[in-house]
């Protein structure tokens, strides 16, 4: 066999593996259309089969996985240029009410008190055990709202938790209501070019290169009065990008305007998963769990310094005392070669058989940004997680050594002031 030949191959064999790999971090949620479980369709079903959308089931919902380009050109193509990913699926609620702020902090981790408006924070729904329910972005907007958005897979239990809590509210007297927003899609512009095809779009009325990461604004599409659209500068990629909340009604026509440019391909599951994996973000029901403490998450820093010392979130006395003692275990970053670790696959602390079970592997994918380098997610003993530690993992019963790594894999490119960029 030839040396070209064989690099072909192995090229090959690399791309199916990320392929398969991107998908089977979705833990099985994601199945070819045709299975028996019926799906819902988001307002774009007819758009993605009609430009080559490989169609899935994914959290109850039909999802294009991939279009015509491969996982890893899509991939590249969103960190190079920018995609346009259909998260319509995702859970879009408002919390009204003058008691609104009260009500949700009662819920969540975060200081909605002193958020600034038409400012978003990524926070958790916490247990009374610690334990995180689901991880969210809720925006303050300067309209009498918090404009919450929160996983699809999660979206039955954070409904029933948030009419639970609802409940108990009105009965003590606060003025706060939950409107689910179903008749709205979510687009997500993704790439450092996001910016350059969404401007033209709003012409005056948002000037883009004053709305930074993490900030919202609510605005007309096109400056037509009948495309309201509310526009997030965020997203699950590590890149620059907007998420944009739009009407069924209007999304097909928004979406093909920015499709117009030339600059911007649609994008599916597949590139979404391994993009969010390299940028460090968790993905629910794999990497954060209702077993999983924001503590040993890694994600003590979105508990506010405030709602600390006031200690009133749910789960507080747990979480606090992690915060405190220091958790049993902890999420890390983890790089090899060779096969690359999948979700389930046990962290030892040998590579004989007298060695222990220290952790497992949550996610993993050969990362396209790093010439296909291993990388994953992990839990580990604490004691283990330090940063530069070895560690073995089974693998189809292979022993395969990992290294324990800083998260992100790949630096984060979010818009923000000149001032705060030096910081980091």
């Amino acid at each position: 066999m030839s040396s070209i030949l064989a690099r072909t191959l192995i090229k090959r064999s690399l791309i199916l593996q990320c392929r398969g790999i991107a998908l089977s971090s979705l833990k099985g949620s994601a199945k070819p259309e045709g299975a028996a479980q019926p799906s819902k369709q988001t307002a774009l079903y007819n758009f993605h089969v009609n430009n080559s959308g490989r169609m899935v089931s994914f959290c109850g919902w039909t999802l294009p996985v991939q279009y015509s380009a491969s996982v890893i050109q899509s991939h590249l193509y969103t960190r190079s240029h920018a995609s346009i990913f259909d998260v319509s699926h995702m859970l879009q609620v408002k919390i009204k009410g003058a008691d609104r702020v009260r009500f949700f902090e009662k819920l969540v981790v975060c200081d909605l008190e002193n958020l600034p408006e038409n400012c978003a924070s990524l926070t958790l729904y916490t247990s009374e055990k610690g334990g995180i329910l689901d991880d969210l972005i809720v925006t303050k907007t300067n309209d009498g709202y918090l404009f919450v958005v929160s996983n699809a897979g999660r979206a039955t239990e954070d409904l029933a938790h948030l009419h639970t809590q609802l409940a108990k509210a009105k009965r003590q007297g606060l003025d706060v209501d939950i409107e689910v927003l179903s008749d709205q899609a979510l687009l997500a512009l993704q790439g450092p070019r996001s910016a350059e095809i969404l401007q033209p779009y709003l012409g005056s009325s948002v000037d883009l290169s004053k709305v930074y990461f993490m900030q919202s604004r609510l605005t007309k599409f096109n400056n037509d009065p009948s495309i309201p659209c509310r526009i997030n500068r965020s997203g699950y990629t590590g890149e620059d990008g907007f998420e944009i909340s739009i009407s069924n009604s209007n999304v097909e026509r928004v979406l093909n305007a920015l499709l117009s440019s030339g600059v911007a391909q649609m994008a599916g599951l597949g590139p979404r998963d391994s993009l969010r994996l390299e940028a460090g973000l968790c993905l629910y029901g794999n990497d954060i769990d209702e077993q999983t403490t924001p503590v040993e998450a890694d994600l003590t820093w979105t508990i506010a310094k405030r709602r600390r010392q006031l200690a009133d979130f749910p789960g507080a006395k747990v979480i606090l005392d992690q915060i405190e003692k220091g958790p049993p275990r902890k999420r890390v970053g983890i790089k090899s070669t060779g096969s690359c670790p999948r979700s389930g696959a046990e962290i030892r602390s040998g590579r004989d058989e007298k060695s222990r079970i220290i952790g497992k592997v949550t996610s993993g994918c050969p990362a396209p940004s790093l010439k296909l380098l291993n990388v994953g997610m992990a839990y580990v003993e604490t004691p283990l997680s330090k940063i530069g530690n070895k560690v073995n993992i089974n693998i189809r019963n292979r022993i395969i050594e990992a290294e324990i790594v800083k998260m992100p894999f790949v630096p984060a490119q979010y818009y923000k002031p000149q001032a705060s960029k030096k910081k980091q």
